[in-house]
């Protein structure tokens, strides 16, 4: 665990406001959120595909989609857990790193996010009394603002060693900077 991303969950938790209250939501959330994992990666993963580029780069090694979808389902459960410490914030600076390595830019992580914004929050309005509603969205909403900061975190932090390594292009320092990164922890 890097002291870098437990000063940066810290800060992010002060900066969303994310305190313990929207831990127990988003834990007793769970119980109703978390059994459409799979319909959400679905979703995701569709949305992804159609874009050439993305189809291209999640295509490219048979199999991979699907094991993409039991990972990302595994995340999306994650989100419910009521954990949200050191090691969860290293994972996700680590989701950010494999996506940079593999060239996939926030430009389209960000846009793909929206849909899984737009299919939970969806699901939360019909499941949740009206009177659960806006604790439950304002939780939802901000531990998404604090794992997409992480993530693009990540990616700075992958340019960064990238340029130190003599990369010339902002995109050869993206994806080699992630693998050394990634290399570094392993």
């Amino acid at each position: 665990m890097s002291l870098i991303t437990e000063t940066l969950l810290d800060d992010l938790k002060r900066r969303t406001g994310f305190t313990e209250r929207h831990v127990r939501v988003l834990q007793n959330l769970g119980r109703c959120m978390t059994p459409m994992a799979s319909e959400v990666a679905l979703a995701f993963y569709d949305y992804l595909g159609r874009d050439p580029e993305m189809r291209a780069i999640l295509w490219a090694v048979p199999g991979r989609v699907e094991r993409l979808y039991g990972r990302f389902a595994d995340w999306y459960r994650e989100l419910f857990s009521g954990v949200y410490d050191e090691h969860y914030a290293e994972n996700r600076r680590r989701i950010g790193l494999v996506h940079a390595r593999l060239g996939i830019r926030p430009g389209f992580i960000i846009p793909a996010m929206g849909i899984v914004q737009e299919l939970s929050l969806e699901h939360m309005s019909s499941v949740l009394k009206a009177t659960e509603l806006y604790a439950a969205v304002e939780a939802f909403e901000k531990i998404i603002a604090i794992e997409l900061a992480i993530i693009q975190e990540s990616y700075g932090e992958a340019v960064e060693a990238g340029i130190r390594a003599g990369m010339a292009s902002s995109e050869a320092a993206l994806m080699q900077g992630a693998e050394l990164l990634l290399r570094e922890k392993a």
